[in-house]
C-alpha cells in the first residue's frame, strides 16, 4: 500500500494541518508577519514559523525581507501556485476536475454604489499608479479607485508609464502623484498598502475601511542597474500587482469572512 504522503496530492497534503489551513486563510488577507500571525491563529510563534517553513518548502508562500525593517519579513500567498495547486488536486481526484483556474469575473457593485479601492505607497510614482490603472481597467470603472502617497514625487516614474503602455495598453502619462492628506474624508472600502514604510504612516481611513497590505519591492531602487535591470524590475511590480489585482476583484463582490482562530 502506498504511504498518505505519496497518494495525497502537495496542496491537500500541505494545507490539510489545521494550523497550516489558518495560515493560508490569514494569508488570503494580505501580507503579514509572524507576529500577526501568531496572533491570527492562536499558537505559539516556534509553531508558526515551522509550519510557514513547510509551506514555503511547498511553494504556496513565500517571504520577503521588509523595507521598513530589514530584520523583519512579509509573508504572502502565492495565489496562482495556489489556484494551479488546487486544479491539479481536482485533476487528481477525477479527470473531469481537471479545470483551468477560472478567469476573476468582471466587477459589478454587490450593492448601491461602486466599491471604493485606495492604494497607498511612499512616492505614489510607481506601484499604487500602476495598481490604480490596472484595478480600474480589470473594472471598466466598476470601482472607485485612488492612489496617493505619504511622500509623493513630483511625477510618475517614466518605467511605470511605459510599462503599464506596453504591456497592458493603459495610458497614465497625464496623471501626478498627490499626498494621502488630499483623500482625507474619503470613504473607501478596502486601503491597501504597497510598501512597508507607507503601512506604518497610512492614515485611518475609518473603521469602514478594510486595511490590506502587499508587501511589493520598489522597483525604482535599481535605478543604479542597467537600463534593462530597470525596466524588467517594473515588469516584474506590474506583474505582481495584476495577479493581486485580479484575485481582489471576487472580494469586492462578495467580502471576505473574517478568519477566526
Amino acid at each position: 500500500m502506498e504511504s498518505t504522503d505519496r497518494v495525497l496530492p502537495a496542496f491537500v497534503r500541505l494545507a490539510a494541518h489545521p494550523v497550516r489551513w489558518r495560515l493560508l486563510r490569514a494569508l488570503a488577507t494580505g501580507d503579514h508577519r509572524v507576529r500577526e500571525l501568531v496572533d491570527a491563529v492562536g499558537e505559539p510563534q516556534n509553531l508558526v514559523s515551522y509550519h510557514l517553513r513547510l509551506l514555503r518548502d511547498g511553494g504556496l508562500v513565500v517571504a520577503r525581507r521588509s523595507s521598513f525593517d530589514a530584520r523583519d519579513s512579509y509573508y504572502h500567498l502565492d495565489l496562482e501556485r495556489c489556484a494551479h495547486a488546487l486544479a491539479e488536486a481536482g485533476a487528481a481526484l477525477h479527470p473531469a476536475l481537471a479545470l483551468d483556474p477560472a478567469p476573476a469575473p468582471a466587477v459589478p457593485p454587490a450593492s448601491g454604489g461602486r466599491p471604493a479601492v485606495l492604494f497607498a505607497c511612499t512616492g505614489n510614482s510607481a506601484r499604487s499608479p500602476i495598481a490604480e490603472a490596472l484595478l480600474d481597467h480589470r473594472t471598466g470603472g466598476r470601482v472607485e479607485v485612488a492612489s496617493a502617497g505619504s511622500h509623493p514625487k513630483e511625477r510618475l516614474h517614466p518605467d511605470a508609464v511605459r510599462v503599464l503602455r506596453e504591456r497592458y495598453g493603459i495610458d497614465v502619462g497625464d496623471r501626478r502623484p498627490r499626498h494621502l492628506d488630499a483623500l482625507a474624508g474619503r470613504r473607501f472600502d478596502y486601503v491597501i498598502s504597497l510598501c512597508d514604510k507607507v503601512r506604518e504612516v497610512c492614515p485611518d481611513f475609518g473603521e469602514h475601511a478594510r486595511r490590506v497590505h502587499w508587501s511589493i519591492p520598489d522597483p525604482a531602487i535599481s535605478e543604479s542597474a542597467d537600463r534593462a535591470a530597470r525596466r524588467a524590475a517594473f515588469v516584474r511590480a506590474a506583474a505582481d500587482i495584476d495577479t493581486r489585482v485580479r484575485h481582489l476583484l471576487p472580494q469586492l463582490v462578495h467580502p471576505p469572512r473574517e478568519v477566526s482562530p
